[in-house]
């Protein structure tokens, strides 16, 4: 009972951390007995502490006993499997050389035991709390979308995708996708313009509708005269309009930029990984590969109309388009943690 009113008196402060490959991005809420009270952002140009960011953190969390670090997980090593049954893991993964926990009863994530090891090592100075998966961060930023039909979600961070297939709230397939570093400065690898102009002019190739004689073919249709009441379709969800209304407007407000040749890199990068991602999903005996045809992106850096584009045209999905904070998402997750 005391600790409880020692603890009334103090705000909580809560420092959400995200690592990227030339940088790190803070985002931290300070907490009052009336919820939040204060959020600020920064950024800083280098992925590991430095005095300047340590003073930072330090001038919101030295009034308070009560602050915690959090961080998301900057493992190249993580991913999740389907299954809470410690006896089934290892038909997945191998993930004796991993942490791991079990999510809502239902699908397990890990990560390598050395990379938090190395983490905690270097982010010995700020102190490190909790470490949150993105597949914790991707499931509970669509919670309202993956407890009904089959769908892919992606968050797309800096140098890394995280992919998952949910179906019902039940996970059916994930992985964690590392973008590939060149010798170039850029992170992502290289389309020259030839590439770039051959997949667009694929991209925009169109069926000519003069090209296709109806009195040639009207007989074939006839073979569909077979077909009884096609009323009994109305059952099924999205027949007519597939299209997520809500997810549309949403997308329509975000003004997609339009890619320039930098853009384009880094998204053709991007699709290429994904478009791997859903083949390994599609061809592995150990997945229950049911059928994708809507995907919904979580986006942190911005991507530009060529993915969308390129996963519509390319790989016939359905595309959604969420903006995301990662920071925001990763504070939510701690909040959790701590029951507020």
């Amino acid at each position: 009972m005391l600790s409880k009113i020692f603890e009334a008196l103090y705000v909580k402060v809560l420092v959400n951390i995200i690592i990227q490959k030339t940088k790190t991005l803070i985002y931290i809420e300070v907490y009052g007995r009336k919820g939040v009270v204060e959020h600020i952002h920064n950024e800083f140009d280098t992925p590991t502490p430095s005095q300047q960011m340590i003073d930072f953190i330090t001038s919101y969390t030295k009034e308070t006993p009560y602050f915690y670090i959090s961080y998301l997980d900057p493992s190249n090593t993580q991913g999740v499997v389907p299954t809470c049954n410690k006896n089934k893991l290892a038909y997945y993964k191998d993930i004796s050389s991993c942490e791991y926990l079990c999510f809502n009863n239902s699908w397990t994530f890990y990560t390598s035991k050395s990379e938090l090891y190395e983490l905690e090592k270097e982010q010995g100075l700020l102190g490190v709390d909790f470490v949150f998966s993105p597949f914790v961060v991707l499931a509970n930023f669509f919670q309202d979308k993956i407890s009904s039909h089959i769908s892919l979600y992606v968050l797309i961070l800096e140098d890394s995708i995280v992919l998952s297939v949910f179906e019902d709230s039940m996970l059916l397939y994930g992985e964690h996708l590392v973008v590939k570093i060149t010798d170039d400065e850029d992170t992502f690898s290289h389309v020259d313009d030839e590439d770039i102009t051959e997949i667009e002019d694929a991209l925009d190739e169109n069926i000519d509708l003069e090209d296709i004689d109806v009195d040639d073919n009207i007989e074939s249709l006839e073979d569909f005269g077979d077909i009884e009441d096609l009323d009994s379709l109305e059952d099924i969800e999205d027949f007519s309009d597939n299209r997520d209304i809500e997810e549309e407007l949403q997308e329509g407000d975000m003004d997609l930029k339009e890619g320039d040749k930098e853009h384009f890199n880094q998204d053709y990068s991007r699709f290429t990984l994904i478009e791997e991602s859903v083949a390994h999903y599609y061809k592995d005996d150990r997945y229950e590969s049911k059928f994708l045809e809507n995907i919904y992106i979580a986006d942190s850096v911005g991507v530009s109309y060529d993915l969308k584009k390129l996963l519509e045209e390319e790989m016939f999905f359905n595309v959604y388009i969420r903006r995301i904070d990662i920071g925001v998402e990763v504070s939510e997750i701690a909040k959790k943690e701590l029951g507020l």
